[in-house]
């Protein structure tokens, strides 16, 4: 049975520390039911997931195998509830329910939502949780899928509730096939260990970069260096944590000086949807901080190129033909390692690996 957050007010849950609320979102085998923050993710479950993404990866590519995935929740049913504009994130999830045979449900505009009508997030989380299995939630409220989560665990059906980002907070998921794509990159060059990652763009109002920065914590001597403009840093949160945890980190602003040391470079846009004043982001000058020719020709022929996607005019076309540019290949990785989740969430674990091993 999950750890339940029945007797505990919101408040009060709220205030724990981090490492205590986690205690709350996973089952007894180590799997998250909810799935809320990247730091619920050890090395040892980051492991797991990445073999049972292998092992669905290899099952999908015969029919026998496709209509085996097909059948394992094909009695479960996923919402996808995205408040907030998505194109990559929402079409993997959809995908990645397909893969597993579960019919779902969205809501991606309010105004076709009773929410409309002046109904509480927690009634329409409540109303879903009526009708679906797996509440999959994209927002740009900090820290509501968290709410949400405490709602229906609270609740006479309490649901698992997947984080597809969260304010300017966390976005785990993307973390994870971030993860699985630097796996998998270097599977030839030692592994991900004794790397140096190098973050670029808007690294202040980043969330895929905060919850990658938090991920990587859990292998061994890896550097983090991040450059960007003085107001688009990366926040005094993250520099802490990797105080505490001893790890090895910079802060600049020379991009060209950081490219020849990178195993890998991972480029973000100027988020300007959390621009506090019109034209805000406009002001600042990131025209140092891009991706074309010249910067190929700083790179290391064995790092590789990412960027969580959409991009702007960070990385220049002439990037996507050279054989370091992983961004599709992530992209497409999202799907695979979103499948594998929620079939871990499901308890399916042991039956993709059965099938595989057979």
């Amino acid at each position: 049975m999950l750890k339940r957050i029945c007797g505990l007010g919101w408040e009060v849950y709220q205030a724990l520390p981090l490492d205590e609320k986690i205690t709350y979102l996973m089952q007894p085998d180590g799997t998250p039911f909810h799935t809320l923050f990247a730091q619920q993710f050890g090395l040892d479950l980051l492991t797991r997931l990445a073999t049972l993404t292998n092992e669905i990866r290899a099952i999908s590519k015969s029919k026998n195998g496709t209509e085996f995935l097909r059948s394992l929740l094909a009695h479960k049913r996923a919402m996808l509830y995205f408040s907030q504009p998505s194109s990559r994130t929402f079409l993997s999830f959809l995908s990645a329910c397909q893969i597993l045979g579960m019919p779902s449900g969205e809501v991606r505009d309010m105004a076709t939502s009773s929410e409309f009508k002046g109904e509480s997030r927690e009634d329409s989380v409540r109303t879903f949780s009526s009708y679906f299995d797996l509440i999959i939630m994209r927002t740009q409220e900090k820290g509501l899928a968290e709410q949400m989560a405490w709602v229906l665990s609270n609740s006479d059906r309490p649901i698992p509730i997947i984080n597809a980002g969260s304010g300017q907070d966390q976005h785990p998921t993307q973390a994870l096939l971030d993860i699985y794509t630097l796996l998998r990159s270097f599977e030839r060059t030692g592994g991900l260990r004794d790397k140096t990652i190098v973050f670029c763009g808007d690294l202040l109002r980043g969330r895929t970069v905060r919850s990658l920065s938090n991920l990587l914590l859990n292998y061994p001597n890896i550097r983090q260096i991040f450059v960007a403009p003085q107001p688009l840093q990366v926040g005094a949160d993250i520099q802490m944590m990797l105080k505490e945890r001893n790890i090895q980190f910079e802060l600049t602003d020379h991009f060209h000086r950081a490219i020849p040391q990178a195993d890998a470079v991972y480029m973000t846009r100027i988020q300007d949807e959390w621009d506090a004043t019109k034209g805000e982001s406009a002001r600042i000058d990131t025209s140092r901080f891009t991706f074309g020719a010249d910067e190929l020709a700083l790179l290391p022929k064995d790092a590789v190129i990412l960027h969580p996607l959409p991009r702007r005019d960070e990385i220049d076309t002439v990037v996507d033909s050279d054989p370091r540019a992983m961004y599709w290949r992530q992209m497409r990785n999202g799907m695979w390692i979103r499948t594998a989740l929620i079939a871990a969430t499901f308890r399916c674990e042991h039956q993709v690996h059965a099938y595989y091993r057979n």
